[in-house]
């Protein structure tokens, strides 16, 4: 049965702010204390996700958390009604009131783990939800991002949802930033390939296996091979692979900043893998058994290094395959504006492979906390009846891009610092708002504030 990828992105938060809470995320930490706009970044993040619908791309939306969590805050000894326990937090722990306040769950790439039908031992399509607990801020995004994902994804016929694996270091699981899948076309039965950063168990006997010493492994192997029984996927279409750990320690804090794939094509840098060239032949001999020719595209050192792929987000970006089978290449203007990689990309597209085109969007504010266009988006693989069980308000059409776009204007802010967490009104803001948004995307009851 044929199949569309479509990219459901994630809307900026209302709290969006810039207070560096992501070690080894080089961006995020670079521009901590900036002020940022949240009503800018919203926008940004629809204008590309109108901008790919209107090229004809199946295009969803994820909603946004809320934030400030006070019930994280609660839950850690601070107390009474909603503004107090906001100005105690600020006034003896600032630290904890940044975490509960980030708008990280934007980056919807860290969402979950999906695999599609076609892939799965009873044929439906599997979500697990990303524990994240390698940082706090993050690790608390779990219970509303199931919320949604089961309101958006409701019918049991034909998905299936499993909860985040257990909050404790073997299982750290960063979502689909880890994961890439390849296949003949979307519709076919394909290979998953899940990059880890480490692993716990079984270091000692494992000759090649080495660590990042400078920034955090995020990804555990324990948790890709967790996410892979789940999913009820096939020994023989799955493939295990050590992200480089040179490159962690360079900033890659994960895989979708060092490669992306699409199809049969894997696009990535030189330096992406550890035991590079054993993986690929894995991968090539399992797609070959499934009728389908690997076509690994690397990008050489020589031309981009590490450390203008990172700031550049090149690999960040999202493939698409267009109506003629060749496929077109997203990228932040960040890569535009760097000669090198841009003088590569323009290379890349007039050398006669499947990517083609390059198109440009402007996602500074994302970019300024550490995330890119393939940051802001899950794939999930749809047939048409799986297609059809969707919540169709988390479709983006015309009349729900105009309409969230005039429920960003209405209630987001235009300036915020990370002081401003501390308002009581921005709380009122945040929940008056997502109250709304509900409403918009037919979400019902998600957020702990409206139970």
């Amino acid at each position: 049965m044929s199949a569309y990828e479509v990219n459901f992105d994630g809307l900026v938060g209302l709290t969006h702010n810039y207070a560096g809470l992501s070690f080894g995320n080089v961006a995020s930490t670079s521009n901590k204390n900036a002020i940022a706009n949240p009503k800018q970044a919203a926008l940004q993040g629809l204008d590309k996700m109108k901008a790919l619908a209107d090229l004809g791309f199946k295009q969803g939306v994820l909603p946004p958390q809320q934030r400030p969590c006070v019930k994280t805050l609660r839950s850690l000894g601070f107390s009474g009604n909603d503004a107090n326990v906001l100005q105690q937090a600020a006034k003896t722990a600032p630290h904890l009131l940044a975490a509960v306040g980030s708008a990280s769950s934007m980056w919807v790439a860290n969402a979950a783990t999906v695999s599609p039908s076609s892939d799965t031992a009873n044929h439906k399509v599997h979500f697990t939800v990303a524990n994240l607990n390698n940082k706090f801020h993050r690790a608390i995004e779990a219970p509303t991002t199931s919320n949604a994902l089961q309101a958006i994804f409701a019918n049991q016929q034909h998905f299936e949802h499993h909860a985040a694996l257990p909050q404790q270091s073997i299982w750290g699981d960063e979502g689909a930033a880890n994961h890439n899948r390849l296949c003949s076309e979307h519709g076919a039965s394909g290979v998953e390939v899940f990059v880890y950063g480490c692993q716990k168990y079984g270091v000692q006997a494992d000759a090649k296996y080495v660590e990042p010493t400078k920034y955090p492994a995020r990804q555990t192997k324990e948790a890709s091979q967790a996410v892979a029984r789940l999913h009820q996927l096939d020994d023989n279409k799955t493939v295990f692979v050590q992200q480089n750990p040179d490159v962690i320690d360079q900033g890659v804090f994960h895989n979708d900043v060092i490669s992306v794939s699409n199809g049969n094509v894997l696009f990535h840098h030189q330096q992406a893998f550890l035991n590079q060239a054993q993986a690929f032949n894995e991968i090539h001999h399992k797609l070959e058994n499934l009728g389908a020719q690997f076509m690994p595209i690397e990008v050489p050192t020589a031309k981009v290094s590490v450390e203008d792929a990172v700031k550049t987000y090149l690999f960040n970006s999202q493939l698409l395959t267009k109506p003629d089978g060749n496929m077109l290449i997203v990228v932040p203007e960040e890569s535009k504006n760097n000669p090198r990689v841009w003088h590569y990309l323009n290379e890349l597209i007039q050398s006669g492979g499947p990517i083609n085109e390059v198109r440009v969007f402007n996602l500074r504010e994302s970019m300024c906390n550490g995330g890119g266009p393939a940051c802001l988006r899950l794939r999930v693989v749809l047939n048409q009846a799986e297609l059809d069980a969707t919540n169709p308000q988390a479709m983006l059409t015309d009349s729900n891009y105009t309409a969230l776009t005039a429920w960003v204007n209405s209630h987001y802010r235009d300036r915020l610092s990370e002081a401003d967490l501390a308002d009581p009104q921005l709380l009122i803001e945040n929940y008056t708002a997502l109250d709304e948004l509900t409403k918009i995307m037919s979400l019902g009851s998600i957020y702990s504030f409206q139970s």
